[in-house]
């Protein structure tokens, strides 16, 4: 059996599935081509029939990126393959995923059919996607709560219709790892002509197993993996690519390697955490920012007599620079550039230049600019096409006192102004935000993280405001919270489909 693990990337659209992330076309390509980089096999780059937005994707990624497979998402449906082939006629190397749900509860309650209809319908669309293209994956949904030797025969008959690859989804993340690793075992053993197509695994992590299942996975015979960067991803979020990469890397006993450049997963990691405003949480493996951080006065003790007492893996294997250059406002451009470098972003002179003042301002403010602050300054320039935009904002509040909060808006070239009392600052901002912007709009969810623990820290604010029947989400940083909260407001309205 080869010891050659693929990493199928689908952070481009199981990621992207995630309220408050999607990303548009322009950044969709950063990304590819930063898994391009990182070098990932595979890119899911999306659903072509779901939208005119992500069959352009797929197009627009085609052309952007050289040697990975693009694959894109299907149904068991024709159409959908139509569309599918469609999207990705420029790419190098092309993958359909077509598949359908194999457990007794999807074939009951989802499609009110028979295990043999579902059969019938899981030949046909991979037969009706060999038409396309030669690569075909097969996806047997919810294959987690699905009987084994049912789906043993769904596996053999796909693979006999012309599947190259096998799509084993622990779709609601309940499999226990031994039962998920059984579960490829028996397939390994049990389907005529599974040496004819590859094994993937897609884990999901409802209980916290992702991981671990697709670990399983691959030591029973699986090999290939779907990951996202951060383990984003619909509910609880997906097997993570850094974890499943490094895992690997540390256990070289196993015999098992990846394509991966370990080295380049922290500033892919930022890069599409500022992208999607999904903060990465301080205690997640390998991208953490508590990740190789020891506060324990005995850890302490060991690593500073020796690294390895403590840590399993070197941060330069990630890409992480314990010995990074800090950041003031004494820094020149020289240093901003490379820290951006670094963090996997590219910028033209004039950008730069924009976001070097953003920086000195900033760096006034604070004592310390990490990372985040970096990434929330080279991500505001997206907002400078925006046809609102908050012009300025005084607040007045106190103990004892009702706050009062003065805005001005421009709004396409013109300036607006008004006031409000509210409880509390944050709430008399708005309100006089709304006062401007004189529509019927509903605030359903308001959510303030610091990104670090200094009271001169950037705060982010995401929103989620409804308006005529749509839910709309926004973001805004800023080392002001009240002024971050009006930007997050404004972000929504600015993606009102009026």
């Amino acid at each position: 059996m080869s010891d050659r693990l693929f990493i199928f990337d689908t952070t481009l659209r199981d990621g992207e599935q995630v309220p408050g992330c999607q990303l548009n076309t322009v950044e969709k390509i950063q990304v590819a081509r930063s898994l391009e980089s990182l070098g990932v096999d595979v890119i899911e780059a999306g659903f072509p029939v779901s939208s005119p937005g992500d069959f352009n994707s797929v197009i627009e990624i085609s052309k952007a990126v050289t040697w990975p497979t693009i694959c894109a998402l299907t149904r068991a449906v024709e159409k959908d393959i139509q569309v599918a082939a469609e999207a990705l006629q420029y790419a190098k190397r092309k993958r359909i995923h077509t598949g359908i749900g194999t457990s007794d509860s999807h074939i009951r309650y989802k499609f009110n059919s028979t295990r043999e209809e579902i059969l019938e319908r899981a030949i046909a669309c991979v037969k009706y996607a060999k038409r396309f293209v030669e690569d075909v994956e097969f996806y047997a949904e919810d294959a987690g709560r699905t009987e084994n030797e049912y789906l043993a025969r769904v596996v053999e008959a796909v693979i006999k219709a012309g599947a190259t690859v096998i799509n084993i989804p622990d779709t609601t993340g309940y499999c226990l790892p031994s039962e998920y690793g059984e579960k490829i075992r028996y397939l390994m053993e049990n389907v005529d002509g599974i040496d004819k197509a590859i094994i993937s695994t897609h884990c999901h992590n409802d209980l916290g197993m992702a991981t671990a299942n697709t670990v399983a996975g691959v030591l029973n015979g699986a090999r290939q993996v779907e990951v996202t960067i951060n383990g984003i991803g619909e509910r609880a979020g997906n097997t993570s690519l850094e974890e499943v990469a490094m895992i690997f890397k540390c256990h070289k006993e196993l015999g098992i390697n990846t394509n991966i450049n370990t080295q380049k997963i922290y500033p892919v990691s930022r890069m599409v955490s500022s992208l999607m405003n999904m903060p990465v949480q301080p205690n997640k493996a390998i991208v953490g920012r508590n990740a190789f951080a020891h506060s324990s006065g005995i850890h302490q003790d060991g690593v500073l007599k020796n690294v390895q007492t403590y840590e399993i893996i070197d941060p330069h294997d990630v890409g992480i620079d314990d010995n990074s250059i800090v950041l003031t406002a004494r820094s020149g451009r020289a240093a901003l550039k490379s820290r951006l470098n670094a963090l996997g972003i590219e910028l033209n002179q004039e950008k730069l230049d924009k976001i070097y003042q953003d920086f000195l301002k900033l760096a006034d403010k604070k004592k310390d600019i990490n990372d985040d602050d970096i990434l929330l300054l080279a991500g505001a320039d997206r907002t400078d096409n925006h046809r609102i935009k908050l012009d300025y904002l005084q607040v007045t509040s106190g103990v004892g006192v009702r706050s009062v909060a003065s805005l001005g808006l421009n709004i396409a070239g013109e300036n607006f102004e008004d006031s409000a009392s509210g409880n509390g600052p944050v709430d008399a901002a708005i309100k006089a935000l709304k006062k401007i912007i004189n529509r019927k709009m509903t605030l359903k969810e308001f959510t303030i993280q610091a990104i670090s623990k200094g009271s001169d820290d950037v705060g982010k604010v995401h929103m989620q405001v409804e308006y005529d029947g749509h839910v709309y989400y926004g973001f805004g940083a800023n080392t002001d919270i009240v002024a971050a909260s009006v930007e997050a407001y404004i972000d929504c309205i600015n993606k009102f489909r009026i």
